[in-house]
């Protein structure tokens, strides 16, 4: 371990040491001469020089030691290299306790991939969303030194889509016995709520038909007027003129619009292409807006001016278009996801010892008071 000051400036204040020191010789017992009668007639003999005396040594020194202590907290010590290079194994969730205990033996310090890394125990945490961050954090708070194992079940979860690369060669152990998760369900095909003007529906079909194809139960509302659904149902404006500010603020909120090419508004100006014809052309733009997304599209609803419309991946292109982004791949087969070393190793935070030290201050404290406290120090 390397011993070291994180603030060194702190040291200033063992100029107050002179403190104790001062008080001491002020305060030193004094002798009273008394007077009796035959020292009358004795001569006076000259007067010593007087020394420089302290009284209560042990008092002193106790003080002394408390402001050193003081100065030295302020200075922050720390110790470098206090972690020990003994192996650590981890286990991802997934894995079977009891299997993972056997492989790595009664007395080995096991933990989960997990927040904070727990210590294994006979219940196996949820998978969390980050087991390479997790990965990635463990390693680099290790020493050089340490050996690291991890132990995985045969499809790991969890993981994102950056190859692992780590600061040390690591021991990758599929074990099995874990019970599988289960997969995840398919997400949920969108929900439409067409507005439309009256007597101007005939863009309507294009997309209950889109939501036919999309499920046996298609989710699908259509209807003449200006009432906003919830904000989880995709809104589909197709009425001309100036948008509302209820709708903008529907957007805003965390709704997604699609607008006809009739409607006007003001586009943000991040505003892009999210679909193009065949030529290149812009069939749809949009952008973010406040937490939500507006979309329009740039030609009128009809096989004329867009054939797209009858197109047999119509239904297709507008799901993508409409639906929430996709969250990346989350697992992957463990055999294929073993880590590299050659990541350059991290400078690990050095351990402060103000809490010990404080502990300490506290107890010299108490003895400081007791020994100045004590009652024969006034006995007369």
């Amino acid at each position: 371990m390397t011993p070291l000051l994180l603030a060194p400036l702190g040291l200033a204040a063992l100029a107050a040491l002179i403190v104790p020191l001062l008080i001491h010789l002020r305060r030193r017992t004094e002798e009273v001469p008394v007077d009796f009668a035959a020292l009358r007639w004795l001569d006076a003999l000259p007067r010593p020089r007087s020394k420089l005396r302290f009284d209560e040594w042990l008092l002193l020194a106790l003080r002394l030691l408390l402001i050193a202590l003081l100065a030295l907290l302020l200075a922050q010590p720390a110790v470098l290299g206090w972690e020990g290079e003994e192996p650590r194994i981890l286990a991802a969730p997934g894995v079977d306790p009891a299997a993972a205990r056997a492989v790595a033996g009664p007395d080995a310090d096991l933990r989960w991939i997990a927040p904070g890394f727990p210590a294994l125990d006979g219940t196996a945490p949820p998978a969390p969303a980050q087991v390479s961050s997790l990965i990635r954090q463990f390693d680099a708070e290790l020493p050089s030194g340490a050996p690291l194992t991890i132990l995985v079940p045969p499809v790991l979860r969890g993981v994102d889509a950056k190859p692992l690369r780590l600061t040390r060669k690591i021991t990758w152990r599929i074990v099995d016995g874990g019970k599988p998760a289960a997969d995840a369900a398919p997400p949920e095909s969108p929900a439409l709520a067409v507005r439309y003007a009256s007597e101007a529906d005939a863009p309507v079909r294009y997309f209950r038909a889109a939501a036919a194809a999309w499920s046996n139960a298609p989710r699908f509302e259509a209807q003449s007027g200006s009432d906003l659904p919830a904000r989880q149902t995709v809104l589909v404006w197709l009425v001309p003129g100036p948008v509302p500010q209820t709708v903008t603020e529907w957007v805003s909120n965390g709704g997604t619009a699609l607008l006809g090419e009739g409607a006007e508004i003001a586009m943000p100006a991040a505003t892009t292409a999210l679909w193009r014809d065949q030529t290149g052309n812009t069939l749809v733009e949009g952008a973010p807006l406040g937490a939500g997304r507006v979309m329009r599209f740039t030609r009128t609803l009809e096989p004329a001016a867009m054939p797209e419309l009858l197109e047999p991946d119509f239904a297709e292109r507008l799901r993508e278009l409409v639906s929430a982004p996709a969250p990346p791949p989350a697992r992957a087969v463990s055999a294929t996801f073993a880590p590299t070393a050659g990541a350059a190793p991290y400078p690990l935070p050095p351990r402060e010892l103000s809490s010990w030290l404080g502990v300490l201050i506290a107890f010299v404290f108490l003895a400081e008071r007791l020994l100045a406290t004590r009652s024969r120090r006034f006995a007369a």
